[in-house]
Formats: structure tokens, C-alpha cells, sequence
């Protein structure tokens, strides 16, 4: 019998783009010919969820009186959210742009109290055109909604997750089983519904499902239960990041009542595997071969890692395949003005690897014993940007967030040179490491790539504490390539920390003035602060001693175990912090309150800190290194100039110059050598142009120069007003 594989990702992730995993799983199955269908059965829940029919549905169907003003309001608006809702989802699908001129005279939606933070935010519409502010509007007609369903219908219910409260504390499978012993809830009457639709279209062999997220795996237990019970011949895998980092320790059987496997790590040789062992060939065999995979057998949970095949190269996965997938449906929609956090819901990105795992791998609160860390390996430039141009043929979009750990400099600049040289018109993003060699002139060059925007984590502003972490950046190092990347044109977002292991109210108070300074200096466009969490794979949860943490208990769960309880050797209650530092934030990112005292954002007393009020304003105002390596690459991102020459003379002496006009997008400028020179730098900006397949280094253009037997003084030539004209124009140095 032939495998047929049906994959999707459970409700919710995002509502902007489809999760990737599926996607990428699809398009390393085309490259073994085997049949797979993928879905995303969150926005499909969600399109049917808001739409006239689903809201007609839902107020028709509420459990309990709504109690508070809010949902009693909504529920005597029902008319107008019914009749509303089908062209506010259109819109947000970009079908309805028009649209947008009436949302923003705001007597069109309903408003409930999502509209009352409208006064705060008003001065940010200031600088949103109207399709913007009519998507925020409409952003918050939905949160409305979902307000509504969560007080009277479905408490699990969120946008991006559901029911995560049950996977909080996650260390036995009790609650969870129980909850999945219970009447279907009304959202999992939808998701149901659909499911059942969807398998008996795809009569799948193997359903695999992918759980990314803690708000991803009570829908999935859920999709299992009722395949299980209603399609027993099907066998169930699950796969993805929430059992990658959480379930492997698992032991609690009951869990095999709804899964027949669980698969560990990067999933295409243990997903490979199941299929031939489900195939009639397998049946030969003595025994069946496993890839990182947990089964019951006897009655006991085992795990089985005796498959001799090798994980597959980066280069060998193929090109994930977006096909099957509605992209033409899903909704962008803005809750925040954080410029980053906008980007994660607003649009539609293909989603690529630039590497698997991280070049770095040192940080100390990161899972970095795991493989999806632990392993690193890049793909070559050249065939990144055939995936790209083949994810655009596909998905007719070109817009790509790169969903790395952290790219690698290297990388980034042979994809920026390659992506330059076919000439493709391309939008992009991705996380990096602020490290030193994200110079000014990288910058220019990834901005002109299409590189929009980059996040980082400069974690805990303080460099005893980034010492501890070993993030191998000090915050000046942050401060000035921040600075590379906001001249270049390039939005810096700040992943921030607090609560890290010995860390003093001392040093979060240094940390906040760390940020507001970065903001104030321009450099810092977005951040976000998270609060530490202790997990089981990190070094802090491996060596807890090395960092004056003592686990609250040494007992492993038989369910999910990442996030570990601690006490912090200090005593301190970093919760306190929280409103304080992400209100100050708040204001930093819409460049106001630099000048408030920061013992202006808690309501409890707080040491003055004791960083200079211009530590930032200092590290920024040092000079460059202006040598230049020898092997550093020379490129020419710019055209062929217009030439004239003509006499200058002085003091009875003349001689020939040429004067030079370039074009770039934005405007012409000239700059005058003398004949030689000139002759000699047409010729070499067309050697060293984009365009061109062989890369010249520094060193191969200085010999070039002093071959001219009339031409000497390199340095003198190139610290020039005419080379550092050039250098403000695409003349680039990496």
C-alpha cells in the first residue's frame, strides 16, 4: 500500500503566515517522491471562527450571561459585528483595501474596550498612513471579539495559542488528560470539523503534527484523539519544537493512547524512517528501524535511536513547499506600534534557514545542548538564493525572514553579494549576534540587499553580566554596531533580559539606563524585555551551582520537562521590575521621556545609577580603525560613470583631469582625478562591480594601482576626497 502523509500544525500560531515547520518537512518529502498534504488548521479555525456565519454561530451559542459592561455590549451589538466582520477579514487579507477609508472615520466597527488605549496611541497615527491605522482598528475589533468568546464561550480561546494554561506546568500529563477527557470545547467543535473533512479528503496512512508551541499542543492531542478513535488505521507522529524541548524525558504511556510516535529534533530521517516502516516492505525486515523516536512497546514507553541513516545535509532537505496552504487568506494584522513586533504580524514571509543550529553556541541561558542549537551547519549562498527564487516563483511574494538562531556575518555577506548579482528585488530580515564585524560598510552592503531589519539580543545591558552569559559582546560593541546598522538604514530590534542569576537591582537599573541612552542615541529602534527562565538544557540548568541557582526540586516529570523552578542565590523578586521596564520601554521606543528621572517608572524606591550619563554618547563618538586587512573584499555596488576631460591650469602648468558623473537611485554626483587616475578607475570599478563573479580583495587592487607604471601612492589615492566621495556611494570595503 502506498504512504500518504498528511502533516499540518495544530490551532494558533500566527494569523499572518503559516509556521514553517509543515512547509519544510513537504519539500524534503518531494525530494524522496513521497505523497504529503500539509495544513494550517489555525487560520483555517479562525477564517471559519470570524465570519458571518461563525459569529451568527457563536452569539447564538454562549454558555453563560456576559457579565462585565464590555461583553454586555458586545453581545447588544451582535448585529453590527455580524454584519462587519466579512469585509474587515477581507480587508486584512488585502482583498478589500478600499475599505480602510471607512474604518478610519471610525463610526464603522463597533468599538468596544480594546478602542479605549485609542486616546494613548492617537500621536502614532501620525506617522501610519491610513491602510495602517485602518489595520490597527480593525486589529482591535478583533481583540473585541476575542474578549467576548473568552468571558462567555471559550476560555482557552487567544489569537496565537489555545488553551496554554493546561501545558504551563506541564511536568505530569494529568491536567492535560483530563481536560482532553472533557465535552469538546466550541472551539474544538471547528477544528474538528475540519479535520474530519480534511482526512477523508486526504485518506492519510501517516498524520503527522507539528507542535511548535506550548498554545499548539492541547489542539493537537485533540486532532489525534479523534483521528485515533474514528480512523484507527492511521498511525499519528508528533514532531516540532515544543517535544523537542519539552518531552525528552517522557515516560507517562497514557500519552500513547493518542500518539502512536513521538520524533525528536530535525525530523526528516525519523519521519523517513516511519514511512518505510509502515510500508509493505518493512515487513521483511527483523526489525523495524527507528531515527530519535519514542514508542510504547510492552506496554512501556521506550525510545529508539538504532537507524543507521545519517541526518541529511542542509543541502540535501530541499526547498520548503508552500503548496496546499491558502496563503492568499491569512490576515496581517497590528496590536502593537513595536515597529518589530509588527513585522511578526503584519505581512506574509517566506520563511529560510541560513544555518542550522548557531555559530556561536555559548550563551549560557540557551538550550545549547540541544542538536537544533549544538549543530551547526550554513547553506551556501548560492543555494539560498535558488530557494528564494524558487519560494518566490512559487508563492508570487518576496519578502523572506530568515528564522536563524543567529546568522552568521559570513553568510550574510555572500548572500548580500549573491542576491545583488542575480538582481533580485527581495525583502529580508533575521536575527543576529551584535558582533564587531557587522562594520559600517556590511551594512550598506545587506541594506542594499534588501536587508530591512535585524533583532538582537543584547540581553542584560551590563557587561559583567554579558560576561557571565558568554555572549562575547560588551554593550559599547552593541552601541556601535547598532549604530552600523540604523545609519545603513537597517532597523535594530533589542531583545532585552532581566532576572538573570546574581543579577543585583544594581545592574537592572545600570541596564535600564543602558537602554534609554541606546534609544536616545537613535540607535535602538525596537526591544522588548523578557524575564529569565531557567531551562533544563542550558548551562544554568545543567551546572545550576556555577551560578548560584539551587533547583527547587531534582524530580523529573513523566510529561514535559524544560522550564525549571529555582531560587536565585540573591533573593531578589525580579517580578517587581516588570511593569516598570516595559512601560519605560514603551516611551523610549516613541522617542519620548529620555529625560524623566528612572526612579519615575516604579512605585518603589530604586538606587541611582551608576552609569556616566554619556557612556553611549562616548563609545559612539570613537573613531573607527581605519586600517584595512589586506584580504578584506572591494566592491563596487554602483554603474559606469560619464566621462569628460578637460585642462586645468596653474601658475603657467597644465595638464589633463577627468571629471567623472555617476547616477544612483536617488541622485548624480561628479568627482575630478587626474587623466591616469581617472583611466585607471573606470577600469578597476567595473573589475570590482557586483555584477562581476570574481571578488578582488584589497591587496589584488592596490597591486592593481601600482602596475600603472605612471600611478604611485596607493594610500595617498585611496584616503582621497574623490575615493571617499565613491565611499559614501557604494564604494564598499568587507
Amino acid at each position: 500500500m502506498k504512504t500518504k502523509l498528511f502533516i499540518i500544525t495544530p490551532p494558533f500560531t500566527q494569523l499572518n503566515t503559516p509556521y514553517p515547520a509543515t512547509a519544510y518537512i513537504k519539500g524534503f518529502l518531494n525530494t524522496k517522491n513521497i505523497e504529503s498534504v500539509q495544513a494550517d488548521l489555525g487560520i483555517d479555525v479562525i477564517l471559519e471562527l470570524f465570519s458571518k456565519k461563525g459569529l451568527t454561530d457563536l452569539f447564538q451559542s454562549i454558555n453563560q450571561q456576559p457579565e462585565t459592561d464590555n461583553c454586555k455590549r458586545i453581545f447588544a451589538l451582535q448585529d453590527e459585528y455580524i454584519k462587519t466582520i466579512d469585509p474587515v477579514i477581507q480587508f486584512l487579507q488585502g482583498k478589500n483595501p478600499t475599505l480602510a477609508l471607512q474604518i478610519c472615520q471610525e463610526d464603522f466597527l463597533p468599538e468596544a474596550s480594546r478602542f479605549a488605549q485609542l486616546e494613548e496611541l492617537d500621536w502614532a497615527f501620525g506617522t501610519m498612513g491610513t491602510q495602517d491605522k485602518a489595520k490597527h482598528l480593525a486589529t482591535l475589533y478583533l481583540e473585541d471579539i476575542s474578549d467576548f468568546i473568552v468571558e462567555c464561550v471559550d476560555e482557552n480561546f487567544g489569537f496565537s495559542r489555545y488553551a496554554e494554561r493546561l501545558v504551563r506546568s506541564a511536568n505530569s500529563f494529568d491536567e492535560l488528560y483530563n481536560a482532553l477527557q472533557q465535552e469538546l470545547t466550541y472551539i474544538d467543535l471547528i477544528l474538528i470539523s475540519i479535520l474530519k473533512e480534511k482526512i477523508e479528503a486526504v485518506k492519510p496512512t501517516l498524520f503527522l503534527i507539528s507542535v511548535p508551541f506550548p498554545g499548539n499542543l492541547y489542539s493537537a492531542f485533540r486532532s489525534a484523539q479523534w483521528v485515533k478513535q474514528n480512523h484507527p488505521e492511521i498511525k499519528i507522529s508528533m514532531g516540532g519544537g515544543f517535544p523537542n524541548t519539552e518531552l525528552r524525558s517522557l515516560s507517562d504511556k497514557r500519552v500513547f493512547e493518542f500518539f502512536d510516535f513521538i520524533t525528536l529534533d530535525d525530523g526528516e530521517v525519523p519521519i523517513e524512517e516511519l514511512v518505510e516502516n509502515l510500508s509493505s516492505r518493512a515487513e521483511s525486515r527483523d526489525e523495524k528501524h527507528f531515527k530519535r523516536t519514542f514508542l510504547l512497546e510492552n506496554g512501556e514507553v521506550v525510545y529508539k535511536n538504532n537507524s543507521l541513516k545519517h541526518d541529511y545535509k542542509q543541502s540535501q532537505v530541499g526547498t520548503p513547499d508552500y503548496s496546499d496552504l491558502p496563503l492568499d487568506k491569512y490576515i496581517s494584522v497590528i496590536e502593537i506600534v513595536n515597529p518589530m513586533h509588527r513585522m511578526w504580524s503584519d505581512g506574509r514571509w517566506n520563511k529560510l534557514t541560513m544555518a542550522h543550529g548557531c555559530y556561536w553556541g555559548k550563551c549560557t541561558f540557551c538550550d545549547i545542548s540541544l542538536d537544533y542549537i549544538k549543530v551547526y551547519e550554513p547553506v551556501a549562498a548560492s543555494l539560498l538564493c535558488d530557494r528564494m527564487e524558487e519560494l518566490i516563483e512559487q508563492t508570487g511574494q518576496n519578502g523572506f525572514h530568515f528564522v536563524d538562531e543567529a546568522a552568521p556575518p559570513a553568510l550574510m555577506r555572500a548572500l548580500a553579494l549573491e542576491i545583488l548579482k542575480r538582481k533580485l528585488a527581495v525583502t529580508w530580515w533575521t536575527n543576529i549576534r551584535f558582533e564587531k564585524s557587522f562594520s559600517k560598510d556590511l551594512c550598506l552592503l545587506l541594506k542594499a540587499s534588501g536587508c530591512i531589519a535585524v533583532s538582537g539580543g543584547l540581553e542584560v545591558a551590563s557587561d559583567r553580566l554579558l560576561k557571565l552569559i558568554d555572549k562575547g559582546v560588551t554593550v559599547e560593541q552593541v552601541a556601535k554596531v547598532t549604530r552600523n546598522f540604523t545609519e545603513a538604514g537597517i532597523m535594530v530590534h533589542a531583545y532585552l533580559m532581566y532576572g538573570y542569576p546574581t543579577q543585583t537591582i544594581q545592574e537592572t537599573v545600570d541596564s535600564l539606563e543602558m537602554v534609554r541612552q541606546l534609544f536616545e542615541a537613535g540607535v535602538l529602534q525596537s526591544g522588548f524585555w523578557h524575564q529569565f527562565a531557567l531551562t533544563a538544557h542550558s548551562p544554568v540548568g545543567l551546572y545550576p551551582e556555577q551560578f548560584g541557582v539551587t533547583k527547587k526540586t531534582e524530580l523529573i516529570g513523566t510529561f514535559a520537562n524544560n522550564d525549571i523552578e529555582y531560587t536565585d542565590s540573591t533573593g531578589i523578586n525580579h517580578d517587581k521590575f516588570s511593569f516598570g521596564l516595559k512601560k519605560s520601554l514603551f516611551n523610549f521606543m516613541h522617542g519620548i521621556c529620555f529625560d524623566y528621572e528612572l526612579q519615575d517608572w516604579f512605585d518603589f524606591k530604586i538606587p541611582k545609577t551608576k552609569i556616566h550619563p554619556d557612556f553611549i554618547f562616548n563609545a559612539l563618538e570613537e573613531q573607527n580603525d581605519f586600517s584595512t586587512k589586506p584580504n578584506a573584499k572591494v566592491v563596487w555596488l554602483g554603474g559606469k560613470p560619464s566621462v569628460e576631460i578637460f585642462t586645468k591650469s596653474k601658475k603657467g602648468r597644465s595638464w589633463e583631469m577627468m571629471s567623472l558623473t555617476f547616477h544612483d537611485k536617488k541622485e548624480s554626483f561628479t568627482i575630478q582625478t587626474s587623466k591616469e587616475e581617472g583611466e585607471w578607475l573606470i577600469d578597476i570599478l567595473s573589475k570590482i562591480s557586483i555584477s562581476n563573479t570574481k571578488n578582488y580583495t584589497f591587496q589584488e587592487v592596490k597591486n592593481d594601482f601600482e602596475n600603472q607604471a605612471s600611478l604611485e601612492d596607493f594610500e595617498l589615492f585611496w584616503y582621497s576626497k574623490p575615493i571617499n566621495t565613491l565611499r559614501e556611494f557604494g564604494l564598499l570595503v568587507l
